[in-house]
């Protein structure tokens, strides 16, 4: 047998891998319709940690305050800024009966570690159902709150929600923050509603204080200095406790970053949070990522060598539809149709960029929160 055919077996049974992994996306999520049943309004305490964010509070902070919601606190975590982040958080306090402040000091043990912080603003929160979101994102409506806190039960103690970027027109970056955005969601989303739930955003979650003390917050992972949201939901959620909500009133939105710089140092932290999942997860995501790599790979050399070029064509065709598909559905369903017909090329640049942040994560690790 010679090597371009092995090259188009294997080929063939990657693609079959991938069309595996977009259908049952498809069903799973991307063609599943939102709900958007409201119960009755259940106390809550919204956690936003900050550290010099004093421009993104004054902006964001009055559409949390906003909220069409009978009973929440709004817990603000200064964690050591240097910037004006404490007194624009005084001030809000000042102006309004229901925002709580915790000063964070600089200690030496917990430096750069937003989990430190947030761990005493869980503390201090008044109330056993938390919703957290950064400050530099928006709610999308003035019901962000009741559509998240909706999803809660006495069984769903954890709510993952959408967090969206901003668009901005003409930039080929923020056209791939928004693609990889809606990936991220279409995989954590499906997974959760395929009962293997494996990661939520900070932007947008929510879950009970109750749940988070039962599993020693965390301590588990409180030396890794990324991975307050998605190392946190590794480790707590299951198929029985968790819910997503994704109705476009409970997006948040935040502010994409705005050079490749930036969004490469955020990609190379989420990445080496990714190696702290757990085992099945790491095998479901790491073969679903091996198996985008090898299409593309496997894909171009056989056309290169012109071998069994209808079959390989078809193939990728096939692929592609089934990909678009997913996407599109999740896309709109996401609030962000614009991307559709850029979705291959744009899959292509993440599937690359993804390959080098991976190795220069084995060379050095980002040691940092900000």
């Amino acid at each position: 047998m010679s090597l371009t055919s092995i090259l188009f077996i294997v080929f063939v049974v990657i693609v079959g891998i991938q069309l595996i992994y977009y259908s049952t996306f498809l069903f799973s999520f991307a063609i599943q319709r939102a709900e958007t049943k409201l119960k009755k309004h259940i106390s809550l305490s919204v956690i936003i940690c900050a550290k010099n964010e004093a421009e993104n509070l004054e902006k964001n902070l009055p559409f949390v305050l906003k909220q069409d919601y009978k009973n929440f606190e709004v817990v603000l975590v200064n964690d050591s800024s240097s910037d004006e982040t404490l007194e624009v958080m005084k001030r809000f306090e000042a102006e309004s009966d229901n925002i709580k402040i915790v000063d964070v000091k600089s200690n030496e043990a917990f430096w750069g570690n937003k989990k430190y912080a947030l761990t005493l603003g869980i503390k201090a929160s008044s109330n056993d159902f938390l919703v957290f979101t950064d400050a530099d994102c928006k709610p999308n409506s003035n019901n962000w709150l009741a559509q998240i806190s909706s999803k809660f039960s006495n069984q769903k103690a954890i709510v993952l929600g959408y967090g969206a970027y901003s668009k901005k027109k003409y930039s080929i970056l923020n056209a791939i923050i928004r693609f990889e955005t809606i990936i991220t969601a279409l995989q954590y989303f499906s997974y959760a509603k395929l009962g293997l739930p494996y990661m939520g955003v900070g932007r947008n979650m929510a879950y009970r204080k109750e749940l988070f003390f039962n599993n020693n917050g965390f301590n588990g992972h409180m030396a890794i200095k990324s991975g307050d949201d998605d190392l946190f939901i590794n480790e707590a959620a299951n198929a029985k406790n968790t819910e997503i909500c994704v109705t476009k009133e409970s997006f948040t939105i935040s502010e994409p970053k705005k050079t490749f710089k930036d969004w490469i140092l955020q990609k190379r932290r989420h990445v080496s949070t990714a190696s702290f999942y757990k085992t099945k997860h790491k095998i479901l995501l790491g073969m679903c990522y091996i198996s985008q790599l090898l299409f593309w790979v496997f894909g171009v050399t056989l056309i290169i060598f012109g071998y069994n070029i209808q079959w390989v064509l078809a193939l990728i065709v096939l692929r592609f539809v089934i990909q678009l598909l997913c996407f599109g559905f999740t896309a709109k369903k996401l609030d962000d149709v614009n991307l559709i017909f850029f979705a291959p090329f744009l899959e292509l640049f993440l599937v690359t960029t993804q390959l080098s942040i991976f190795i220069a994560n084995l060379i050095s690790t980002p040691k940092h929160w900000k």
